[in-house]
This record gives structure tokens, C-alpha cells and sequence, in this order.
């Protein structure tokens, strides 16, 4: 099997989720199965439901957050709830790629993890060189250097403010 491309959108700017969105109903419509695992969403989460609706096209959308708020707004109560949620939604991404249930696998705010300490590189790192015979998709606002060698292309957004509105530009490494 040959590798697959593994893409980054990250940056403090707005539509990296919209971006993996793009992308997933391309590939679906070019007739690719599409799992994406979203991390972190709290109330932003149902910025995907659109996708269900869809019915003939090839995407699964996972979410394992119980509560409704930003991780960074919960008690410790619940954020050792989210964390038990958060490491089956690992869970599950490992599967996704060792048993290749897609070809195309968006990881939508892995990259929030890292801030919050609960995801290492190596568990990320694991998960893009099992997957590395599908397409992968991840997001979040930093990306670790130390997984540069696992990803083929990074695109950063980042919000500019302007005299009158703000603007969003996109560098692409």
C-alpha cells in the first residue's frame, strides 16, 4: 500500500475545522470513506451536523465529549470525566487506523490536546505512522515540532486585525 498524505490546519485563526470539512466531503464525494473523530468541541460541536444529513455520502462522525462547555470551563469533576472521554476517542483513533476503517481519517482538535497535557507526541505519533495508508487530517491551534517528520503539509491561519474588520490569511508549509 503506498503512504498517504497527512495535512495540519492550525493557527489562531478560525476555519481549520471548516477547512477538514472541505476536505472530507470531497473525498467522500470522490467516492472515500471519511471518519472524523472531534476532540475538545464542547458547544461548538454541532458545526458537523450538516455532514449527517448527508446520506449518500461515506462519513462517520465520532464525539466523545459528554459536557457542553470548553474543557478549560469544567471542574475537576468533570474534567476527569472528559479525560476518561478523551482517551476512548484515542482509543478508537488507534483502531480506526490499525484496522484501516477509512480512508480518509480527520482528527479534528487533536492538536488541543497538547495544551492541556493529555495526549503526548509519541500517542499522536503512533496513531499518524499506523494510519500512514490513509489520508489524515488533523487540527488544533499549535502543532508540536516534533511531529513535523509525520506530516507532509501544514497550513497555519491566522487572524490579522484590520482598521474595519479582521482577515484571515493562510500560510501553507
Amino acid at each position: 500500500m503506498e503512504r498517504k498524505l497527512t495535512e495540519v490546519y492550525c493557527g489562531s485563526g478560525r476555519g481549520k475545522t471548516a477547512m477538514a470539512l472541505g476536505q472530507s466531503v470531497k473525498a467522500a464525494a470522490q467516492g472515500e470513506s471519511v471518519i472524523i473523530i472531534q476532540f475538545l468541541k464542547g458547544k461548538e460541536r454541532r458545526e458537523l451536523d450538516v455532514l449527517e444529513e448527508l446520506d449518500n455520502l461515506d462519513i462517520k462522525i465520532f464525539r466523545f465529549d459528554k459536557h457542553g462547555e470548553c474543557y478549560c470551563d469544567l471542574n475537576d469533576e468533570q474534567k476527569e470525566e472528559e479525560n476518561v472521554n478523551i482517551m476512548n476517542a484515542m482509543n478508537f483513533a488507534h483502531k480506526v487506523v490499525t484496522t484501516e476503517s477509512c480512508d480518509f481519517l480527520v482528527l479534528d482538535e487533536i492538536l488541543g490536546l497538547f495544551d492541556y497535557g493529555l495526549v503526548t507526541v509519541e500517542n499522536v505519533a503512533e496513531i499518524l505512522e499506523r494510519g500512514k495508508h490513509m489520508h489524515i487530517v488533523m487540527t488544533g491551534r499549535k502543532m508540536p515540532e516534533e511531529l513535523r517528520p509525520y506530516v507532509d503539509c501544514i497550513s497555519t491561519l491566522t487572524l490579522e486585525e484590520l482598521t474595519d474588520r479582521d482577515s484571515i490569511s493562510i500560510t501553507e508549509e
